[in-house]
């Protein structure tokens, strides 16, 4: 389907980078993948450059041949850094996908659909939209495409939480968290406020696959598209698959004592206050619509947990 065409993934050797590779590779594509990870490829349509992301490196790829497509997976605290690597980006592209994240979305409407309200439309407290350094800026990033770059072959994706074996996602918990409290048999505490909420959560190699089908398509060009598959579990359901398959030991307690035993929600108060607490249904329609995949083409999130642990094996 995607003979004939080559893909740059800047920043592309994480969790998310891995699997739209996979899906690229899968669906005929070339793939190069900028990355600071020591990586080898056994692949010979999959390219590999060690290196930072630097405007250097990207002058000199350009010059030497044409990417049908980028993918730019780099989060930008300071939205100016964007708007400047910008034009270079799209001036070498038929279409590039910025990635965004479901987390610019308010807490307005459910199920959330992509034309939701944002955070930054409706959210007046000026702490958060000044010291915040992930959503508002991802915010601010999609401000310029659409306000300054409109008529561009662009397109925002914003994905939701993506675990991997390298990030198991339980609410705040990350990283390898879950198996650290399995193998210590210690309880992990959640709060019984966000147990039947849907949790804005899918297994890294759907995300994968949905962004990568997204390219080329010209129903998605100057597009918002949020990246979900739609299994839909809620916080309680995902915490029964990890309990399941890892023995890990839950226990549902108050919101307020678990605000008070979670450092990181001292640390990181907003992605608490303006995310995780919050019920994240997500209308997933759009991006099933434009991608032509259904439900048949993702594995459940309890498949996906197991393969990734199967990797950590």
């Amino acid at each position: 389907m995607y003979s004939n065409k080559r893909v740059l993934l800047i920043a592309g050797g994480g969790t998310l980078g891995t699997y739209v590779a996979e899906e690229l590779l899968r669906l005929g594509a070339s793939v190069e993948v900028i990355c600071p990870e020591e990586k080898i490829s056994d692949n010979e349509h999959l390219i590999f450059h060690q290196s930072m992301a630097t405007e250097e490196l990207l002058n000199e790829l350009f010059s030497q041949k044409h990417y049908n497509g980028i993918v730019n997976f780099i989060h930008y605290p300071d939205p100016k850094e964007y708007e400047r690597i910008h034009p270079l980006l799209i001036r070498n592209t038929d279409h590039l996908i910025f990635l965004s994240s479901y987390r610019v979305y308010a807490n307005e409407q459910h199920p959330i659909t992509e034309e939701a309200p944002r955070l930054t439309d409706v959210v007046k407290d000026p702490d958060f939209l000044e010291n915040e350094t992930y959503a508002v800026p991802k915010a601010k990033c999609e401000d310029y495409l659409r306000r300054e770059r409109a008529g561009e072959p662009w397109t925002i994706v914003r994905p939701v939480i993506s675990f991997s074996c390298k990030r198991l996602d339980l609410l705040l918990y990350s990283g390898k968290d879950v198996l650290k409290y399995a193998e210590r048999g210690e309880e992990m505490l959640l709060p019984d406020t966000v147990k039947n909420y849907t949790a804005g959560l899918d297994w890294a190699g759907n995300s994968g696959k949905l962004i990568a089908n997204l390219l080329f398509k010209p129903e998605a060009i100057g597009e918002a598209f949020t990246v979900y598959s739609g299994h839909g579990l809620t916080w309680g359901e995902v915490a029964d698959k990890y309990s399941a398959l890892t023995g890990v030991k839950i226990r549902w307690c108050s919101e307020e004592e678990y605000v008070q035993s979670t450092p990181k929600i001292v640390k990181e108060p907003w992605m608490w206050k303006y995310d995780r607490k919050w019920n994240r249904d997500v209308d997933c329609s759009k991006i099933l619509r434009v991608t032509k995949l259904s439900q048949k083409d993702f594995a459940s999130v309890e498949e996906g947990i197991r393969r990734e642990l199967e990797k950590l094996s």
